[in-house]
């Protein structure tokens, strides 16, 4: 299978400078590296209607090209249903039923590490499961065997993280987040991952869940985010932040290409011709402020 990079977006608006400016990068780490690039609609969650479409033109509005025709999780649960079932079979999950109010509480006991799941349903005995099953659906959980797992990353090196017993499968019936990136990415030949640093904490959890599926682990390299001058993400209230806010107040989608590839050093033109010029090595460490925000 030949090798890939991507980009991934949630269709739930349109594209800010910040996603922009990422989708630059990892259409750059791909390129650069001789891989094709491939476009994934995240769309399991938060879909709004047209976003999609809005996304896709701003990504060739500023010279995003990608190979391919583009995927969609909703049209993949089988693929996932497939996946779970291997681990279900490994005895590697189990069913869930706490709210997010119960994990909250829990979580705050001193012997449960920060953000991670506590395990209150991991050993239910079968009168408690029943009792359970009939007061809410359930959602499926990991069985992990460990705690922490360690990833290497281009931009951070050595990273170690938490691995609790996360959700594989929501109380919806719907495919999780961790578990359908993991197969998306082994299922299209992915071995690259270009994404903002806001997701390197989820990495290991991903990382440990393809070693269990006997997947690929991608080389990972998770890219600084675009903040306001607060310093906090980048997001639609900070204002004329997408293309469309910014082609009315007169800047060209060629006008926030060149001033995105300038935040990392690169010169302005088309993305082939910054291509020349991209070095991950020489790339900003630091979230870059945008200097409309």
């Amino acid at each position: 299978m030949t090798k890939a990079g991507r980009f991934a977006p949630s269709p739930s608006g349109e594209l800010h400078v910040g996603n922009l400016r990422t989708a630059i990068l990892a259409w750059l780490f791909a390129r650069s590296t001789g891989r094709n690039f491939l476009l994934r609609v995240e769309d399991l969650d938060r879909a709004r209607a047209g976003a999609e479409a809005e996304q896709l033109r701003d990504l060739a509005a500023i010279g995003v090209t990608w190979d391919g025709a583009v995927v969609r999780q909703t049209d993949r649960g089988d693929v996932y249903a497939e996946a779970i079932s291997r681990l279900a079979a490994a005895d590697l999950t189990y069913e869930c039923f706490c709210t997010r109010r119960e994990i909250q509480e829990a979580a705050s006991a001193p012997h449960a590490p920060q953000g991670a799941y506590p395990g209150t349903c991991r050993d239910l005995d079968r009168a408690e499961l029943e009792f359970k099953r009939s007061t809410r659906p359930a959602a499926l959980r990991l069985r992990s065997a460990v705690t922490e797992f360690a990833v290497r990353d281009v931009l951070h090196g050595g990273f170690t993280g938490v691995v609790d017993d996360f959700v594989l499968r929501r109380n919806d019936g719907v495919a999780a987040y961790n578990l359908a990136v993991v197969v998306d990415d082994a299922a299209q030949g992915i071995d690259q991952v270009v994404r903002g640093d806001d997701l390197l904490p989820s990495t290991p959890r991903q990382a440990y869940l393809a070693s269990l599926l006997g997947l690929q682990v991608p080389e990972y390299a998770h890219v600084p985010l675009v903040v306001n001058s607060d310093g906090v993400r980048l997001a639609k209230r900070d204002g004329a932040v997408t293309l469309g806010d910014l082609a009315l107040r007169g800047q060209s989608a060629a006008g926030v290409r060149d001033l995105l590839l300038a935040s990392v050093g690169l010169p302005g033109g088309t993305l082939e011709q910054a291509l020349a010029a991209f070095d991950p090595v020489a790339l900003p460490r630091e979230p870059w402020v945008w200097p409309g925000a």
